[in-house]
């Protein structure tokens, strides 16, 4: 990827900036209408946001009582596609809403069957009010002092960062170039001022790489005011950030197949509690941040928040003793107008597409279930501005690298999809941890064939040790370094500054 970087002489038809959902939508979707197509990233791909996702590919339940139904249609709309497009990265998930009010079961039950009807063909199955018992069947764990029953219904659940890559290999086999660890420092402009190319770093070599476009996408997320500053030092910010925490628990807090969403909490946003690889993801709460910081950390009120919430809902209380590891992401939610207050619960999640008078084209907002609906527009726009040859968007049929239905029997290679009996090829069956699956051969095959290049892109993104049980992640760095180590052609050196780094990574993942 960096020689074919490196080696081009004439402009990229698009230059994008950020490898996250957004980016690497972009990147896919200008790739399969058959455009040149260079994407960097400053660090990994899904380094940010889009690996500290709630884990959901859901229409949006509380946007309908924001009255927000174009953007939940969309939604639903779009998981409908993601489905059906990367089945073995996207599942069906029944929600349970607890019911303690004789008003709440027929409230939700009605605005539960709007979203079912929003849904249409793309729907994941009808909701249904439960009785008390059948509750707690599915939810064995819930408190049952006081309840009256429930209300289920269906939403999607995927891996966030394992479509990434997908969708990452998926650009690259229509042609894209995309490089990671190799930050755009600089822009550079045409004799009338005009954007048209870009200057990066590679952090590995500590090389420069210039690139021509004959359009740049901003797609930095979080950070896309950061590269229109590289363009306009005094660009006015178009986001908003805001921070979500989420909270890991082993399973027994939820043992059944469902989730439990709570659809009204004290900051104004819904709580999930989610059974994901084994574990129990419980979150997420919303706290407006001055600034977006690459490695986010939670606030001691927000773990106190989703603690004593579930408190509230569960038979046996969660302690922060209990806590795996926690994860932070930060929302690119775009700015409202003046006087909108900072109520980040309240900003829309719709996208925007923004044109700097340099010519920048940047893409912000949205969420990862709408990111091909985003991606679809923001290369409509660059298209045009770039004077490319008219071509048809084909991403709403487009079958995601390792695209795969049956992958019930494949266990945790089933994130893999069709890739997996090349993971099984390489042998190496040996488990990095006794609490986690992952085995050394994903590691092999995260580096020769998923462009990682770090302890963290292995055990953070390529697997989710990190997210999933830190304190197992931070013991089984060392056996990852090495053969990342031996795969990489690093030395003793390297092994132990990325050992170091990984380690102060991952305290941010740990409840101390």
């Amino acid at each position: 990827m960096l020689r074919r970087a490196r080696e081009r002489k004439t402009p990229w038809d698009m230059v994008i900036v950020g490898g996250g959902a957004t980016g690497i939508g972009v990147a896919v979707d200008a790739a399969t209408r058959g455009y040149g197509v260079l994407l960097l990233e400053r660090d990994d791909f899904g380094k940010g946001t889009s690996s500290r996702s709630t884990k959901l590919v859901h229409g949006g339940v509380r946007y309908l009582g924001q009255g927000n139904f174009s953007l939940v249609m969309e939604a639903l709309k779009e998981r409908g596609l993601l489905r059906r497009n990367a089945p073995h990265l996207v599942a069906d998930l029944a929600f349970v809403v607890p019911v303690y009010q004789w008003w709440e079961s027929p409230f939700y039950g009605v605005g539960l069957k709007i979203y079912d009807l929003l849904a249409g063909r793309y729907g994941f199955g009808a909701s249904k009010r439960l009785s008390k018992e059948e509750t707690l069947e599915r939810l064995p764990t819930l408190k049952p002092e006081g309840l009256r029953g429930g209300v289920v219904y269906y939403d999607g659940q995927f891996d966030d960062a394992r479509l990434l890559v997908h969708l990452a290999r998926t650009a690259a086999d229509h042609g894209a170039t995309l490089v990671n660890h190799a930050p755009v420092v600089g822009l550079s402009r045409d004799a009338g001022g005009l954007v048209d190319g870009v200057v990066a770093r590679d952090l590995e070599s500590g090389g420069e790489l210039r690139a021509g476009a004959r359009v740049v996408v901003n797609a930095a997320g979080a950070f896309c005011d950061g590269v229109r500053r590289l363009a306009d030092p005094n660009a006015a910010p178009m986001i908003a950030p805001s921070q979500g925490v989420h909270l890991v628990f082993d399973r027994s807090f939820l043992p059944g197949d469902s989730a439990i969403m709570v659809p009204h909490t004290k900051d104004g946003r819904v709580l999930f509690a989610i059974p994901w690889h084994g574990r129990v993801v419980v979150g997420t709460t919303d706290t407006p941040v001055e600034e977006a910081a690459v490695e986010p950390c939670a606030f001691p009120h927000e773990v106190d928040f989703i603690l004593e919430t579930a408190a509230n809902y569960l038979a046996r209380p969660p302690r922060r003793e209990d806590v795996l590891s926690v994860f932070t992401g930060i929302r690119p939610l775009v700015k409202a107008g003046e006087g909108s207050g900072k109520n980040t619960a309240a900003l829309s999640r719709d996208h925007t597409i923004h044109i700097d008078p340099s010519g920048l084209l940047t893409i912000a907002g949205g969420k990862w279930t709408t990111y091909r609906n985003m991606a679809e527009d923001a290369v409509d726009q660059a298209a045009t501005m770039a004077e490319l040859a008219e071509r048809p968007c084909v991403t709403r049929t487009l079958r995601i690298h390792g695209w795969r239905e049956d992958v019930e029997t494949l266990g945790h290679l089933a994130v893999h999809g069709a890739d997996a009996e090349a993971v099984r090829a390489i042998g190496r069956g040996e488990r990095l941890h006794e609490r986690l699956p992952y085995t050394e051969a994903e590691v092999v095959f995260a580096a020769r064939f998923e462009m990682a290049r770090r302890v963290e892109d292995v055990l953070a993104r390529r697997t989710r040790a990190l997210p999933l049980d830190a304190r197992a992640a931070v013991e089984c760095a060392p056996k990852v370094a090495g053969i990342l180590a031996r795969e990489l052609r690093r030395d003793a050196g390297w092994e132990r500054d990325e050992l170091a780094a990984f380690r102060e990574t991952a305290g941010a993942y740990v409840l101390g």
